[in-house]
């Protein structure tokens, strides 16, 4: 490893050679990253989402070093780089602390957006696998698509969702799923787009899931391909 005075080592991917860092138990270990990420998945290592004994591509690393000391970044990297986790990371390390330290409460932390729905969606299920044994961390998708009231959110969630005996299943405890919810206790990690965002500014019912906001975080993903106001 590069940091530790050998030759720097390197994985082959789709996109090419990424240099690898350090893994995140390493980071555990050294204080660069919150303990409490290995509570985040009680499963087995090779089931986990992050992967606690994997080395980190670089990138990453630094993106969660650079976040942590308070700095912006912008991440560019290949195709299947994670570029996911060089943003997620951050995140859930900011989240996990304030935990440690007995500071989390209501209000949102980060803003993820996207330019199109089906990269928000994506990125749901992707929360969805990371959180469903970790409930104190909640996340949501506030866009054009998503229900006012609960009931019918419920309702629409059932007819997506539903398990290998097709039977409808409820949502994640931490995954809110109707404005209605959010704008009386807004999640921690908010998923939505530029325009709906704008919406949420300006409205006055919408503006209430900025309500207690101790925002720290603020994601523009697939930045290359924003364009016009």
């Amino acid at each position: 490893i590069a940091s530790r005075g050998g030759a720097p080592r390197y994985t082959t991917d789709i996109g090419g050679a990424f240099e690898v860092g350090h893994t995140l138990r390493e980071l555990m270990e050294c204080g660069s990253a919150s303990h409490l990420f290995a509570e985040l998945e009680p499963v087995p290592e090779k089931e986990r989402e992050l992967k606690l004994d994997r080395p980190l591509y670089l990138h990453q690393e630094k993106a969660l070093k650079k976040a942590a000391a308070g700095q912006s970044l912008v991440v560019t990297t290949g195709t299947g780089s994670g570029k996911t986790e060089s943003f997620l990371l951050p995140i859930l390390q900011h989240i996990l602390t304030e935990i440690e330290q007995g500071e989390l409460d209501s209000g949102v932390r980060a803003i993820v957006i996207y330019p199109m729905n089906a990269l928000a969606n994506d990125q749901i299920k992707r929360m969805r696998a990371l959180l469903k044994n970790y409930h104190r961390i909640r996340f949501g998708i506030y866009n054009g698509n998503t229900p006012h009231k609960q009931s019918e959110a419920l309702s629409e969630y059932h007819k997506t969702h539903k398990d290998a005996n097709g039977v409808p299943v409820d949502p994640l405890p931490n995954e809110l799923i109707s404005r209605e919810e959010m704008q009386a206790e807004p999640p921690h990690i908010l998923i939505t787009n530029y325009s709906m965002l704008e919406y949420m500014m300006l409205r006055p019912k919408d503006d209430r899931v900025f309500s207690g906001a101790k925002l720290r975080f603020i994601v523009l993903d697939e930045a290359h391909i924003y364009k016009g106001a």
